[in-house]
């Protein structure tokens, strides 16, 4: 599907600007069949000198140019946006959103009845090409529009399709789960601090230590608790930092987090 086609970005935000980035590094599309249309001039004026693409005046202009279009909005902007493109969607592109809490269904009723839609939950490391993505299909996306959705999103990190109604966890997740291990990285680092490690020092010996593990989990594919034991020796230094770990609640902890912000985003959906 997007071997032809004409991918427009209904906002050029950052989130915008990272797919933009990812699609036109993986070839999936040309520049030149890159449209974008965002309220802000200078932005649009921005991405048009950074990556070649072309500015479209207006939203309609932007939405009947191209074949799948992205909607890089905020979600309380959502309904304004989804009146405007009621009129010029006649030609049934596919619709992207990745404005989180507005439903398949509400974008569908907005809609000409056809128009194939799918959600997308992503995250902010989609920022630097390694987010993580969950998508789901609406009512009259096919397999056909869900691998082009998907071919989009894994140009800025993984993707992966979801029932619709996984998407609060998925928000709760992978969608706060930055700030989780951001807070994780920050006590990290004052840990090293306060054991008398400079701080600037603590930070590049904490961010590759995140890294690093990550990867290892990534690509050995073995389970975190295998390559955990791994680093564990009988009565030596990282039992006992687990031990307080494990004492103080952590791993509790941290479920209850992803809980509590699955409830909140559940609560704002509705």
């Amino acid at each position: 599907m997007l071997s032809r086609a004409t991918v427009g970005f209904i906002g050029g935000g950052n989130m915008g600007e990272a797919l933009i980035r990812g699609v036109l590094q993986a070839g999936i599309v040309p520049a030149e069949r890159v449209v974008v249309f965002d309220v802000s001039r200078e932005r649009m004026k921005h991405l048009q000198a950074a990556y070649g693409v072309v500015g479209a005046e207006t939203l309609a202009a932007c939405a009947q140019a191209a074949r799948v279009l992205v909607l890089a909005v905020k979600p309380q902007n959502m309904a304004g946006v989804l009146n405007d493109l009621a009129d010029c969607v006649a030609h049934r592109p596919l619709i992207i959103s990745i404005a989180a809490g507005v439903p398949l269904r509400t974008m569908e009723d907005a809609l000409p009845p056809g128009v194939p839609v799918v959600r997308v939950m992503p995250n902010t490391p989609a920022l630097v090409l390694q987010g993580a993505s969950a998508l789901a299909r609406g009512r009259h996306a096919d397999d056909t529009h869900m691998e082009a959705a998907l071919t989009l999103f894994r140009a800025v990190g993984i993707a992966h399709e979801l029932d619709e109604k996984l998407l609060d966890a998925v928000t709760g997740l992978t969608g706060s789960g930055p700030a989780y291990v951001l807070h994780f990285v920050e006590s990290l680092i004052d840990g090293g601090v306060l054991m008398g490690i400079p701080r600037p020092v603590a930070r590049d010996l904490v961010v590759q230590t995140v890294l690093g593990t990550a990867r290892m989990v990534q690509e050995t594919g073995r389970h975190p608790s295998e390559l955990k034991d791994m680093v564990t020796s009988p009565g030596g230094t990282t039992i006992h930092g687990l031990e307080v770990l494990e004492k103080r609640g952590v791993r509790g902890a941290v479920m209850g987090a992803v809980r509590a912000a699955t409830e909140r985003s559940k609560a704002l959906g509705s």
